[in-house]
């Protein structure tokens, strides 16, 4: 059984000027020690699906329909107090601002033995213990010594680290990143992603990366889903993504990431802004700025599945017949 299932995920803003359709038809699964990698623009409703499978929506957005099957349980129809025994226990999240996390006037050990003590009856002492193990796990220096620290006195890429240590601290079965490195250089963003990747694997926790990188997801990720304007136009394993991508929003995503095989050239572009979420236009969203639009486009397009299990929602497609 698949440690998430999520489908037909819609997550609306009900506005003065409208209905924002922000996340409109989300399907994915996820195996215990995968790693997803969500991809999009800012504004393609990536932080929003993850905010909506930990019920952590405010009004005036609402999920309005869809399910979220996390271990053979909806959540969708989960109550807030069980929503709130699972944050932190069996689903945790790291934040692009570990600050998120942190509280800025508590030492890091009583924000971490609390995190402990909030889901699990345990001696006080066993919990520092814990975490201490953990700090040392995602690889700070004198684990003793930053447990007494507060999250001031440390630097981001500690901070992050620490936030990546309170998130594993009680076992999760999925836990959702969201840009946890958009902010750090890129040594230490490297450091994050190694930390949390091998977490992920020695525990068999479930990872979902949000990111507008694909740089990042591909030396990171299993598989990969790109988001545009609220649905996932292409997903499929990391590897067919980043050699074969097939969606013209994917293939431009590509194109402007940095290549020592383009040294000199200029990177492409994908022309056009992100669409309005209020006003999109009928059929795919991504045809105003797509060299491959054409009347066909203004219809609804199904997703087209592959035989690796990859789908692309596309009328022309890059590696088919119709859109070579």
């Amino acid at each position: 059984m698949s440690v998430l299932s999520v489908s037909g995920l819609k997550t609306h803003f009900f506005t003065r000027d409208g209905v924002v359709r922000a996340v409109d038809g989300v399907d994915f699964e996820l195996d215990r020690g995968e790693v997803l990698g969500l991809v999009g623009e800012s504004g393609s409703g990536k932080s929003v699906t993850g905010f909506s499978l930990l019920g952590l929506v405010d009004p005036p957005g609402k999920v309005v329909e869809g399910n979220i099957l996390f271990c053979g349980q909806d959540l969708t129809t989960a109550s807030q107090q069980h929503m709130q025994e699972l944050r932190g226990s069996r689903i945790a999240m790291i934040f692009q601002d570990p600050m998120m996390t942190l509280n800025p006037v508590l030492r890091i050990d009583t924000q971490m033995i609390e995190a402990i003590l909030a889901h699990e009856k345990l001696p006080r002492k066993v919990a520092w213990t814990r975490a201490r193990d953990g700090l040392a796990q995602v690889g700070i220096p004198s684990p003793e010594q930053r447990l007494r620290a507060y999250p001031h006195q440390l630097s981001g890429g500690m901070r992050q680290r620490v936030a990546i240590a309170i998130a594993f601290l009680n076992n999760p079965d999925l836990l959702i990143a969201d840009e946890p490195t958009t902010a750090l250089d890129v040594t230490i963003q490297a450091q994050i992603v190694h930390v949390a990747q091998t977490l992920c694997r020695e525990r068999g926790t479930a990872l979902i990366w949000i990111t507008h990188d694909l740089a990042v997801v591909a030396g990171l990720a299993d598989r990969i889903a790109v988001m545009y304007a609220g649905r996932i136009v292409e997903a499929g394993a990391t590897d067919q993504i980043i050699d074969h991508p097939r969606h013209p929003y994917t293939v431009g995503l590509l194109g402007s990431v940095p290549s020592a095989n383009r040294r000199g050239q200029r990177l492409a572009q994908i022309p056009g802004m992100t669409p309005n979420m209020l006003s999109l236009p009928n059929g795919c969203a991504f045809q105003e700025r797509c060299t491959r639009g054409d009347e066909l486009c203004r219809g609804d397009v199904d997703a087209t599945f592959d035989e690796a299990g990859g789908y692309v929602r596309c009328f022309h497609p890059h590696g088919s017949e119709a859109g070579a």
